[in-house]
């Protein structure tokens, strides 16, 4: 096996906001997919193998290899007796359900399901690959360090911090016994009322396109170390861009914005050998051209004809989460027109016995012909010998099983510290001065579930309380270190306090936590954020005015109108969801050695029902914006248009 490690040319740009893929004498103009250059020389010993291995095998073991069941409804018997290929871990799964296992126990599970896998009746014993959602850090392992979410590492603007956040991250995944992760996430973020936007890096594509990049060189190094992990570019492809920033929705783009927007991250990824691709639940809908492509997870146009043949892409497409089933005529358990398609595994979390049993008798029917399912298992062995699964057991990387191999707090707080955005800062309200004392009020200011958003510990971010995390700290906890415990007087509502006695208040704002569909603002809600946290509101109005400067810290998964807030406010932190260290949050609060970097990578919407940056959208801050302590800048009252009880339909 060769790997051919380069640096990508520089990003051609065209009309704007287009990407040219890094072949300089292919720029991309919208009328046709890239050709792009395979990191991987053909490698004939290695195909050989395969073939030897694919030939010997029985269409029930190819199918086994092909399924990927959660580790909640599935033992290590069940691997080797239905010879499954691969496992998972969804948001909220842990061993033995107990979200406070160690790495320990996480480890002796991988070792469980890895010895199970190699124990079949096969001529040839194929190892498992667990896939895990580590898309902030390994963010459902206690007492990991967590990240922040990509819509603040764009505000960073800094492709090294990424690769390193990608290492580390791959580091405490094999601390786990984990080899596959469901990163990164490429979508472009176009739509506010998406509940995904915070896994988006930005609403410029060519930054999403270097992020890709750097993030699958950080979590695959050259694939064959102790800390390496096979990444997966998701969720292919126009997630971003859904109507109405539905989640799972239809994306309503033309062939030209596919190619040049959408695609972006993508053609990074491929060039940087990143190994795995999800589909994406959504559908792509060429309207202007009157094709309608369908869900993603069905189109063999663009999963086989584009991603496959067109791009080359010679790892395995995985399906998302029971996604097979919104496919036309499609279960849970049963979709021949996916496997057509050419979704080579299938995530089917609780119905994979099902799946295996109405998939061999679709093959028997000829609804899927064996040579999709050669090539399907094809794939599925060639990533597993890429990655050195055949060479070498999970348990063998010098990671695995060491519980300091899970925490970055270092990395994390610098993360932190270049991810925030100033919005405002009037009068000096900040820095925060030693030896004064200064009243902390708001329930996210010592909250890490609301600190780290969704995706962490569970699917939805919720029902976790401090102790949970098991590391990190809350704003709270690290102003009262940063400033001394004597000087930081926390109240959760200001109720019954003299603000007058304080030099400063700082007020943490914060959505609570959610993920996918759950964090849709649906059509015609206004994205207002006082419209959805009223409390929030109220809770400024009691402590503004008062003749105190006033820090607002915002936690938010998405820019939201809140210029109702900004103007109660003297300065004004947009912190987005900034993951288990607090301390790097206060180290620009406090100033001296630190100043804000973070720019804006999506622009921060001026009005209730604007959405992002399109034609007839109010932008108050515009991407790339970003106020300093060494740049000082008066904000100023800003308009407060009336915040209407609904929107009006955008064509």
């Amino acid at each position: 096996m060769t790997f051919r490690k380069t640096k990508l040319l520089p990003l051609l740009l065209l009309a704007g906001c287009a990407v040219a893929p890094m072949t300089p004498a292919a720029a991309l103009d919208g009328s046709n997919w890239p050709t792009l250059q395979q990191p991987y020389a053909p490698d004939a010993a290695m195909e050989a193998r395969i073939a030897r291995i694919v030939a010997g095998m029985t269409l029930a073991q190819k199918i086994g290899q092909m399924t990927q069941p959660d580790v909640r409804y599935i033992t290590a018997d069940e691997v080797a007796q239905y010879y499954i290929g691969s496992v998972l871990n969804g948001g909220g799964a842990w061993p033995d359900m107990n979200k406070h296992a160690n790495v320990a126990e996480w480890a002796a599970l991988s070792d469980r399901y890895h010895d199970a896998a190699m124990r079949t009746d096969m001529a040839v014993q194929i190892p498992l690959i667990w896939g895990t959602d580590a898309v902030h850090g390994h963010n459902n392992v206690s007492g990991a360090t967590l990240f922040p979410h990509n819509i603040g590492l764009g505000a960073a603007h800094d492709p090294e911090l990424i690769e390193r956040i990608g290492r580390a991250t791959a580091r405490q995944v094999r601390a786990t016994g984990i080899t596959w992760v469901f990163a990164p996430t490429l979508a472009v973020g176009e739509n506010r009322r998406w509940g995904r936007t915070y896994e988006s890096y930005s609403s410029d594509s060519r930054l999403v396109a270097e992020y890709s990049e750097a993030l699958v060189r950080g979590l695959q190094g050259d694939l064959t170390g102790d800390g390496d992990v096979v990444a997966t570019a998701k969720h292919f492809m126009g997630d971003g861009g859904t109507f109405n920033g539905q989640d799972q929705g239809e994306t309503r783009s033309t062939r030209a914005q596919m190619i040049t927007r959408h695609g972006a991250g993508y053609y990074t990824a491929i060039e940087a050998g990143v190994q795995t691709v999800m589909a994406s639940y959504s559908s792509w809908n060429d309207v202007a051209a009157g094709h309608d492509y369908g869900k993603i997870h069905g189109s063999r146009e663009l999963l086989t004809d584009v991603l496959k043949a067109r791009l080359g892409f010679d790892g395995l497409v995985v399906s998302d989460w029971n996604a097979i089933e919104q496919v036309s005529g499609c279960t849970k358990a049963q979709c021949p027109q996916a496997v057509n398609a050419g979704i080579d595994m299938i995530m089917v979390p609780e119905d994979w016995k099902a799946f295996i049993q109405n998939t061999i008798a679709d093959v028997e029917a000829g609804r899927i012909p064996m040579s999709r399912i050669d090539d399907a298992v094809t794939r599925i062995l060639r990533v597993k010998m890429r990655s050195g699964l055949f060479d070498r057991a999970p348990s063998e990387s010098r990671y695995n099983g060491r519980a300091d191999a899970v925490v970055a707090t270092d990395l994390a707080r610098e993360a932190v510290r270049k991810s925030v955005v100033l919005l405002k800062n009037d009068d000096g309200a900040l820095p925060l001065a030693r030896g004064q004392k200064v009243l902390v009020v708001g329930d996210s200011a010592d909250s890490l579930s609301n600190q780290t958003g969704g995706w962490s510990l569970t699917w939805q971010g919720t029902e976790n309380v401090n102790g949970d995390f098991a590391t990190g700290s809350t704003l709270l906890e690290a102003l009262k270190t940063q400033l001394g415990a004597d000087n930081v007087v926390y109240s959760r509502d200001a109720v019954g306090v003299d603000v007058t006695q304080f030099a400063k208040v700082v007020v943490v704002l914060g959505e609570t936590p959610y993920a996918e569909y759950h964090g849709d603002v649906r059509f015609p809600a206004p994205i207002q954020y006082s419209h959805r946290r009223p409390n929030d509101l109220a809770l400024l109005h009691a402590v503004s005015g008062k003749g105190v400067p006033v820090v607002s810290v915002l936690y938010s998964g998405r820019p939201a109108y809140a210029n109702d807030l900004i103007n109660l406010s003297d300065a004004f932190v947009a912190a987005f969801l900034p993951g288990t260290e607090g301390e790097g949050l206060a180290d620009v609060l406090l100033g001296g050695r630190y100043d804000f970097t973070g720019r804006l990578s999506f622009a921060w919407p001026g009005s209730a029902c604007s959405t992002g940056e399109h034609a007839g959208d109010v932008v108050q801050f515009a991407r790339g914006f970003g106020l300093s302590y060494a740049r000082p800048s008066t904000t100023g009252n800003l308009p407060l248009p009336t915040t209407p009880g609904a929107c009006d339909p955008v064509d």
